[in-house]
């Protein structure tokens, strides 16, 4: 066969043009188990979506709180189950709406939530025992998380029934994504405080939800993702473990999120990979319990795939990468809107995105057997290199000291670039076919509707600060901030003190603040 008719996945694993019963994995410990076995490659529960479907969330935060609050009230009536809130940068990054510098960012990619007052108005009709909602925060999630305990017990909602997830994955900021605030030293500290404050206090909240998904948009390859992903999981077990938590309670918390793909059979392939990578990891460090060694995992569509050029071509992107996720074996999934490469998603682009799930779910047939590609020689296959080459990334970063040394040293970071550059080029030469962009153009391209965010909103914002500042008392913040510097410096749990604080009208930003004090800027 000469070089160029050969074929590649994105990860480079070059493919057969056929593939018989002799590539199965010969592993005789990966033959017979079945869904909701360890070690869970064809899915955590035995019969998948038959007992029940992923849980349909649509990534929704835009402006002020009221207005996101009509979003969610809007997809709750077509047939979401699940909330998911994106956060603008200030909030990411722990400013006020009202810090110089959030100028020109509040509310754009996200919703601007300053104070308890926005995060009521945010849920206001939506009972928080009823629904599931995940929080893409990481620096300052520990505040996001304060803030919607202290609004479910304004709802006198049992916080033993309150579920949901906080992303909360800062490792993955310093390799790829750029949304930090501390170093990693006092970030791990943070996290592993919210690990122990909620297997007491709120017990069905997922702790972590450590993220593969900016690692990918970042130009990682399907194999970095998971191995760089799980790599980073190991280091916040690991972590916990030495603060002396159980491994069979905080474990079953755990939780993660991966991106989706053009690719399927490589994307499902990934998912059935790390299920299996995932499993044997936490059984090595010290996990007995079955539901411990689970990966269970959100999926997104993949954003860095979508287009500005002919953004309807978007709708088949998502389809195909759907349909990977569940075939994958995801527990909850978030579709992108068509023109997010232009936007954030209108109202007609985020109900297309939701229907695209409904259909995989209730007219593809996809969702009635567990992991309806096992068998496949092709996938079995593939299954089995994507985690060979997972692992052989993985012996490198842990033979650095793990995840925290490797992007300290930038190991993790300039594979990224690299893997980054050179799909690139791929595209740039042509050898890889980006439909609409280097093939199939139009010249001339019909106008597509946009949601714009108006810069009005960062003085509503901090009108409302005015406001929430006038009605509190300004001496028992003092006090409250003051008792946080100090459990920030002699090392006790965080979580009951921001609690308080923003029960009493302190500002994220000036929680976010106290810490810079004690624990510094990551630069």
């Amino acid at each position: 066969m000469n070089e160029s008719s050969k074929r590649y996945t994105n990860s480079g694993i070059e493919i057969k043009e056929i593939y018989t019963i002799d590539d199965l994995p010969k592993d005789p410990a990966l033959d017979g188990a079945g869904a909701g076995t360890f070690p869970f490659t064809r899915g955590i529960q035995r019969d998948m979506y038959r007992g029940r479907l992923w849980t349909m969330r649509q990534y929704a935060g835009f402006s002020t709180a009221e207005e996101s609050n009509k979003r969610y009230h809007y997809l709750l009536s077509q047939g979401v189950n699940g909330l998911s809130v994106a956060f603008d940068l200030p909030t990411q990054i722990g400013y006020d709406s009202d810090h110089p510098m959030a100028e020109g960012e509040v509310g754009k990619v996200g919703v601007a939530i300053d104070s308890i007052d926005d995060m009521e108005i945010l849920f206001q009709g939506i009972k928080l025992e009823d629904v599931s909602t995940s929080m893409t925060i990481n620096a300052t999630g520990f505040i996001l998380l304060a803030l919607y305990v202290a609004v479910a017990k304004k709802q006198n909602a049992d916080l033993k029934k309150i579920n949901g997830t906080t992303q909360n994955d800062i490792l993955k900021e310093y390799a790829a994504r750029g949304t930090y605030i501390y170093p990693p030293k006092a970030s791990m500290r943070i996290i592993t405080d919210i690990f122990e404050w909620c297997s007491h206090d709120l017990p069905k909240w997922n702790t972590i939800s450590i993220s593969g998904y900016h690692i990918r948009e970042a130009g990682s390859t399907a194999v970095q993702e998971i191995a760089f992903t799980l790599s980073n999981g190991k280091a916040y077990v690991k972590a916990a473990l030495e603060k002396g938590l159980d491994i069979n309670v905080f474990g079953k918390r755990l939780s993660f999120f991966f991106n989706a793909h053009n690719n399927l059979f490589e994307e499902v392939a990934k998912f059935r990979a790390a299920r299996r990578m995932w499993a044997q990891m936490m059984k090595d460090l010290g996990a007995t319990d079955p539901k411990a060694m689970m990966l269970r995992f959100h999926t997104q569509t993949g954003g860095s795939t979508l287009t500005a050029q002919q953004p309807l071509n978007n709708i088949s992107r998502v389809t195909i990468q759907t349909l990977s996720a569940v075939l994958g074996g995801t527990q909850s999934l978030h579709t992108n809107g068509y023109d997010e490469a232009l936007s954030l998603p209108t109202e007609q682009a985020a109900r297309i995105a939701l229907r695209t799930q409904q259909v995989v779910a209730h007219e593809s047939g996809v969702a009635d057997t567990a992991d309806p590609l096992a068998g496949s020689y092709f996938v079995e296959a593939l299954t089995s290199e994507v985690e060979q080459k997972a692992w052989e990334l993985i012996g490198k970063i842990d033979a650095m000291g793990g995840s925290v040394p490797a992007i300290e040293e930038g190991f993790i970071q300039d594979e990224i670039a690299r893997s980054a550059y050179e799909y690139q080029r791929q595209v740039e030469t042509g050898e890889q076919i980006i439909v609409g962009v280097n093939k199939f153009q139009l010249n001339d391209e019909a106008t597509i509707p946009i949601l714009r965010i108006d810069d009005s909103i960062r003085q509503m914002q901090a009108e409302k600060l005015k406001a929430l500042r006038n009605k509190r008392n300004p001496a028992k913040c003092d006090n409250i901030l003051q008792e946080l510097n100090d459990k920030a410096s002699n090392g006790d749990n965080l979580m009951p003190v921001v609690i308080e604080a923003v029960e009493n009208y302190c500002t994220l930003g000036e929680i976010a603040d106290t810490l810079r004090e004690v624990f510094g800027e990551y630069k």
